[in-house]
């Protein structure tokens, strides 16, 4: 192992050693688990991924996601079988991870007493919510526990709501689920509603990775969430995966429409375009006025790519 590889490993080993003293990560610690992000960081130190970017994630299919990441060789990103607060809207954001454990009593009182002496009140599943900023969901493994693991009910939903604009992820459950649907804008993916109230449970840690059932999580990894399911995305591959969807949907509206008028067979457009080809696709384009990207961006992206 190399010198920088070394280094890297001692500070993220050191960053759970001392994890067991503190309640997050601190933004070097952040730092040293997300290296492959060179871009803008929040104040917490987790990748930042621009809000342009955010915006246009919505227009990807979880399955271009998904398909993108395993072609990068991350396997271990999607989660399935949610129950949606409203299954037909799409939540996009950067993950604010926490970590839930059954109770232990002396590691609770561990991350209570930290917790006060940084400055946290309240309940100890309130702490996650007070981080929150504008794009950011609150992303929370509990286990799969739903009778009396209901991490928020409507007064959490309605705080969470306002910090972020966006909703939940949780590998468990909530309470109050009417109040939750009442919040205009709010979404959530849960494993469960109860009506109980949580007990027996403890947090464990804020903006630590985390694992959310088929799926391992960095702070800061941008979600994708759609009915289907919820794919989580390191934040230095959203920019290319959404170019890339991007790219692909405008090569396949342009095939489209050529195969409707009858220029081009079914052979020519499915298989490595001809010179000719590309050169029509290029015009075809200068008549678009409706482009997901900037021409230039568009431009620079066909220059590194094969076709």
């Amino acid at each position: 192992m190399n010198k920088a590889l070394l280094s890297l490993a001692l500070l993220i080993g050191s960053s759970y050693l001392l994890h067991a003293q503190e309640v997050t990560l601190s933004p070097e610690q952040i730092k040293a688990i997300t290296p492959g992000w060179k871009g803008e960081r929040s104040a917490d130190g987790r990748p930042r991924t621009p809000d342009r970017i955010l915006e246009r994630l919505k227009n990807v299919s979880l399955e271009e996601a998904w398909g993108y990441l395993r072609n990068k060789g991350y396997q271990n990103q999607f989660e399935g079988d949610w129950m949606t607060i409203r299954p037909d809207s799409v939540m996009v954001g950067r993950a604010v991870t926490a970590q839930y454990m059954p109770l232990r009593p002396d590691y609770d009182q561990l991350i209570k007493t930290r917790g006060k002496a940084e400055g946290r009140i309240g309940a100890t599943n309130s702490w996650p919510i007070d981080v929150l900023k504008e794009g950011d969901i609150y992303v929370a493994d509990s286990y799969a526990k739903v009778v009396d693991g209901t991490l928020i009910g409507d007064n959490l939903g309605n705080a969470i709501f306002a910090k972020s604009h966006r909703g939940v992820i949780f590998y468990g459950s909530v309470r109050d689920i009417e109040g939750l649907e009442e919040i205009k804008g709010f979404n959530g993916w849960i494993k469960g509603y109860d009506p109980s109230y949580i007990q027996q449970m403890m947090l464990a840690g804020i903006n630590i990775p985390i694992r959310i059932g088929r799926a391992t999580v960095l702070p800061g990894d941008v979600i994708l969430a759609k009915k289907g399911g919820v794919v989580f995305i390191p934040a230095q591959y959203v920019e290319d995966l959404v170019q890339n969807s991007e790219f692909i949907q405008l090569r396949d509206d342009f095939g489209h429409q050529r195969l409707r008028e009858g220029k081009y067979t079914p052979g020519q457009i499915d298989q490595q375009w001809s010179d000719d080809i590309k050169k029509d696709f290029l015009q075809w384009l200068d008549t678009r006025k409706d482009l997901p990207m900037t021409r230039k961006e568009l431009d620079d992206y066909m220059k590194e790519r094969t076709w």
